[in-house]
Formats: C-alpha cells, sequence, structure tokens
C-alpha cells in the first residue's frame, strides 16, 4: 500500500504474534495512527516486547494500545500479573473504602507500569459505567453501581496509571449500564430522558473530565430522547454535550467500528466517515479488509490534524527493574488475596 500524507485517524488490529509482510506494507499507510493489540498477538512478554519493537521500527509514531482493565478483560495474562476485575475492587470498597483506594492506585499504576515495561503506550481503561445489574457487557467491569463511588474508585486508579507515565481513556461516554443488550452484538437503545443521564450516568464522566481527562470512548448506543443517532456517530453528544457542557478538550476515541452497534451506519467506510464529522479524533477499526476500504476514502473524508502528544506513554521502567521494586511485590500480594476473597 502507498504512503500518503493524510494525517492518521484509524487505530487497526494485527492477525498474528509477528509483523507479516502485509503487515509491514499495511502499516506504513499515514492514514494509520496506531495500533490496538489483541490475545491473539500474544505468546509470551519475550514475544510481545519483540513484537512492539518491530512496529517502533516500522512507524515510531504509532500509538500502541490494549484493552487491559483487568479481569475477564485483560488481553495478556501469562507473564502478566493477573488483575483483579474492577467489581472485585468494588466489593472491596464496600468492606473497606480506604483499603480499597489504596489497592486501586496500585492496581492502576502496576497494570501501566507492566505494559509500559514492553512498550505499550495506552490500555483502553477505565470503564465508567455504572453496574445496575442489567448487562452482563458491563457488569463487574465497572467500579460499582453509586457516580460517587465510581468516582473514587476510578480517580484512585487514574492516578497509580499515571505514576507509571501511562494516560487514561474513560469509557463509554455517556454511559453503558442502563441498557439490557450487548452492543458488540445489537445495537441497544436508551429511552430515558437527557436530565435523568445526566443526573446518574453522566455524573462520573463529568467529574473525571474537570479532573483533566485524557480521553473518551463513546458508547455504540442511541439514547432516544436525545438523538436518533448512536453517542459515537452523534454531533449532539460528542460536540454540545461532551465538548461544549462538559468541557472535555482531549481526544474522543470510537469504540470499535465493526461492532454491531455501529452497523446501523453503512459501510465501513461510511462509519469512519460520520464518526470523523461527529467528532471522533481517533477510530478502532478492527477488520482488515474494512481499514483498506477506509483508507481509500479518508484523504476526501478528513483533513483534519490530531494532536495525540498526549496519549504517548512515558516513564518506562525496564521489566526487571518494576519486578524488584517493593511496591509490585507489596501490590501482587494483595491483588492475589483480594482475588481469593472475592472471586
Amino acid at each position: 500500500m502507498e504512503r500518503s500524507s493524510q494525517q492518521g485517524h484509524l487505530i487497526v488490529d494485527l492477525k498474528g504474534t509477528e509483523l507479516s509482510s502485509a503487515d509491514r506494507d499495511f502499516l506504513v499507510h499515514e492514514g494509520i495512527a496506531g495500533v490496538l493489540l489483541f490475545t491473539r498477538n500474544y505468546s509470551s512478554r519475550e514475544q510481545l516486547q519483540a513484537l512492539v519493537q518491530d512496529i517502533r521500527q516500522l512507524r515510531p509514531d504509532l500509538l500502541i494500545m490494549v484493552d487491559h482493565e483487568g479481569g475477564r478483560v485483560q488481553r495478556f495474562k501469562d507473564g502478566f500479573v493477573r488483575l483483579p476485575a474492577a467489581g472485585q475492587l468494588s466489593r472491596y470498597y464496600l468492606q473497606d473504602p480506604q483499603g480499597a483506594l489504596k489497592l486501586a492506585r496500585d492496581v492502576g499504576w502496576l497494570m501501566a507500569s507492566e505494559l509500559r515495561a514492553v512498550g505499550i503506550d495506552l490500555s483502553l481503561a477505565p470503564v465508567l459505567d455504572l453496574d445496575l445489574g442489567k448487562t452482563d457487557v458491563v457488569g463487574d467491569r465497572a467500579f460499582g453501581s453509586e457516580p460517587e463511588q465510581v468516582i473514587q474508585m476510578t480517580s484512585a486508579w487514574i492516578e497509580g496509571v499515571r505514576e507509571a507515565g501511562m494516560a487514561c481513556v474513560l469509557k463509554h461516554f455517556p454511559g453503558h449500564g442502563s441498557v439490557d443488550a450487548d452492543s458488540h452484538l445489537l445495537l441497544p437503545e436508551d429511552h430515558r430522558p437527557f436530565d435523568e443521564i445526566a443526573a446518574r450516568d453522566m455524573v462520573p464522566f463529568k467529574e473525571l473530565i474537570q479532573q483533566g481527562a485524557d480521553a473518551v470512548i463513546p458508547a455504540h448506543i442511541v439514547f432516544t430522547e436525545v438523538d436518533s443517532r448512536p453517542a459515537g456517530f452523534s454531533r449532539v453528544w460528542l460536540q454540545d454535550i461532551l465538548r461544549d457542557q462538559l468541557g472535555f478538550e482531549g481526544i474522543v476515541i470510537s469504540d470499535c467500528l465493526t461492532m454491531e452497534g455501529a452497523a446501523s451506519v453503512g459501510s465501513f467506510s461510511n462509519r469512519v466517515e460520520q464518526a470523523l464529522s461527529a467528532g471522533c479524533d481517533l477510530l478502532i477499526l478492527s477488520s482488515r479488509t474494512g481499514a483498506i476500504e477506509a483508507l481509500s476514502n479518508l484523504p476526501r473524508l478528513s483533513q483534519r490534524e490530531v494532536d495525540i502528544s498526549t496519549l504517548r506513554a512515558s516513564n518506562a521502567v525496564g521489566y526487571e527493574d518494576l519486578i524488584a521494586s517493593e511496591r509490585y511485590f507489596s501490590c501482587k500480594d494483595r491483588i492475589d488475596y483480594l482475588r481469593e476473597r472475592y472471586n
């Protein structure tokens, strides 16, 4: 694929544990801004570090990211500490709030430190959705059912993440906890009025944005009383509410455009075009065919440049130094205890 002068917007995926010749040809397209890694890209910590180095040699400017929340959403397991689910930390909070806040901070630091040690920039976390018992897609990925608890826990978690030199990504704006359907499989609809959403689901987002959130991922959900379009394709949500009302100044990253919740918008090129038009800055598209289709149309879709420097990680500590630190062992021991107690 020929190089393009277009500012990059797409976050793309890879098929295996090393770069193929097709991957190398694909990744040089300047419409690509980053790579999202999955479990299929991982066999060992050493292999992962080599893959990241190969990507860096090919394109030093690319963001490299992963979904690494903990619990059931942790792409790299063997060779990494098995992180607790947010829901386990939430249950601990109900017994010992101060102990849970300290551990949440250390879990955030450990998660980010391990990823930084292999060269990864960003984990797409934390989840700010409320666990209202309506959908398993949120469930134990949430830090609680009450906005104030979620604010306290995620604030502590983010503090630890930033101590390790990593940015934070709030998801799924304005909240995924009040719908039954899984947006990976369907397009959910939320029929509540805006005032009800703002008074509950949006409260953690508002507070964390005021604290200086780096990035936000909007939900593939239609909030029918606000706009007819899914939030990630809606100027009402992304411009009028997120930017203007809440004052968010960071990066908007789409949820994956291969999800069924995005399919109502049409072809992959249409999804990219409409997400960009609505206000998304970076677009996750984990389909090689879809990404090639979108890249062929990208020059006509957007001339907007995006400063993604705030999402690049810093202050990496080597793995050997990390595992030799007292904080690492203390945190690991407390995580093991938490996982046993609240499993």
